[in-house]
């Protein structure tokens, strides 16, 4: 009997709408993938009318089938709403910016909100004549936007 050791391939990290945790954990995994350098800085492209060399033309092509492939794995992690906005971005930095550009500011509003949310709740009492139903539901009211908000406690 033979023992394989089996590699598990880890998943793609599913954007859930908060660009800087995504882009942290995306970045690390397109640098396991050898991808980040293009994600980064772009695709080569080859100059028109210039005269490549058979090794520059080959590093071309394998920059552009590395990038066909974090390209891939950007389009697994996005869901169809959004891969609808970005499906005209030739390279997997198009990808990346578009996304960063379109979310970014987003996840900083939602923080915000979320601290202001917190410190409702840590202040939340009852009033004077308020029954314990009102009190109630103005407590829920403020635990479910801070968790449309992204808290998870």
């Amino acid at each position: 009997m033979t023992t394989e050791s089996s590699f598990v391939q880890p998943a793609v990290p599913m954007f859930d709408g908060y660009y800087d945790h995504w882009a942290v954990l995306m970045e690390n995994f397109l640098r396991a993938k050898e991808y980040w350098g293009l994600v980064e800085n772009g695709v080569p492209a080859m100059a028109e009318g210039a005269v490549l060399t058979e090794a520059q033309r080959k590093h071309i092509e394998d920059q552009q089938l590395k990038d066909l492939k974090a390209k891939n794995y950007m389009f697994q992690a996005l869901d169809r709403s959004i891969l609808e906005t970005i499906l005209n971005k030739t390279t997997a930095k198009d990808i990346r910016d578009s996304v960063k550009r379109k979310y970014q500011g987003t996840t900083r509003v939602k923080y915000g909100n979320l601290q202001a949310l917190r410190k409702g709740f840590e202040i939340l009492h009852m009033k004077q004549g308020e029954s314990m139903n009102e009190y109630f539901s103005r407590t829920l009211a403020i635990a479910n936007k801070m968790k449309v908000n992204g808290e998870d406690k």
